[in-house]
Formats: C-alpha cells, sequence, structure tokens
C-alpha cells in the first residue's frame, strides 16, 4: 500500500460522502459500477448477504428505486427529508488485487428531522474498482454498530 492509494481512496470516500449529505443521488449513482452491490445487513457479522436478512442489499436496479423513493415526495420516512452530516475516518486499506482495492472506514452520522437528531456508528468496507483516474464502487457494506437493536425509519442512504 502506498500513501498515494490512501489518499485517493480516502478523497472518494469522502466525496461519496459529501454527495449522500446534500443529496447528490444521481451523482452517487454514476459512481457505481455496473455490478456494483449496496449492502446493510441486520446481523453485523453476516458475509452471506443473499441468504440473510437485510436493511439493504441493493443492485444497481434497487439502488435506483431506492433514490426515487427518496426523491419522489411520496414517501412518509422522506417526508421532511432529514438532513445528515456524516463523519470518515480511520480509513485503512486492506486489500489490492487485479484493479480492486478493498478499504474500511469508520463512520459517524447524524440525522435530523423533525424530532432531533440521531447519530448512528458503522464499520463500512467498500470495494472500490479501478476506473481510469479514479474509482468505481463494487461493493459498500455498512455494518452498523447497533443493526441488530430495532431500527428507527431509515430515510437516507448510509
Amino acid at each position: 500500500m502506498t500513501t498515494q492509494l490512501l489518499q485517493e481512496a480516502t478523497a472518494f470516500l469522502w466525496t461519496e460522502g459529501d454527495m449522500l449529505d446534500r443529496r447528490e443521488y444521481s451523482a452517487w449513482l454514476d459512481l457505481w459500477s455496473e455490478d456494483g452491490l449496496y449492502v446493510v445487513p441486520v446481523d453485523p457479522l453476516e458475509t452471506d448477504f443473499f441468504n440473510s436478512l437485510n436493511y439493504a442489499n441493493d443492485d444497481a436496479d434497487m439502488r435506483r428505486l431506492r433514490v426515487e423513493r427518496l426523491t419522489g415526495g411520496e414517501s412518509i420516512s422522506v417526508s421532511p427529508a432529514p438532513r445528515t452530516v456524516r463523519q470518515i475516518s480511520r480509513v485503512r486499506i486492506v486489500g489490492e488485487e487485479a484493479g480492486v482495492v478493498t478499504v474500511r472506514s469508520a463512520q459517524l452520522l447524524s440525522e435530523f428531522r423533525k424530532n432531533g437528531v440521531r447519530s448512528s456508528a458503522a464499520d463500512v468496507e467498500y470495494r472500490l474498482l479501478r476506473a481510469g483516474p479514479g474509482f468505481k464502487l463494487q461493493r459498500k457494506v455498512v455494518r452498523l454498530v447497533n443493526a441488530d437493536d430495532p431500527q428507527m425509519i431509515v430515510g437516507f442512504i448510509y
């Protein structure tokens, strides 16, 4: 691992987080590879996402539908739209093979809606696919620290 790779990956994660906080969902969708997978498992230790329960297990079509729900104005869980601020830290490159960089980070997300501010912490693992001078998201797994506790309605993307 090089410092340059760590800086590139960190900048990509920060950009993705900023897009989500600003609800730039079209640009966020463009960050993904066509075969990309966005997962928020119910069990924070789960690795078999296709044979287990998940809060989200989104391929390209499901990501587009999730964005439509968040921006369509018809979902009670996003009315009013929540305001979020996320802090991404402890970025670590854990692997690099055949143009895919595996990165882990910590995320603290604060969400404000009509009933006040709530925070959630997560370990996040990314598989970043080299795409020209940058990356595409090939996989993002958000392991909420309290995933196995009852969750409130989620009107945002982690």
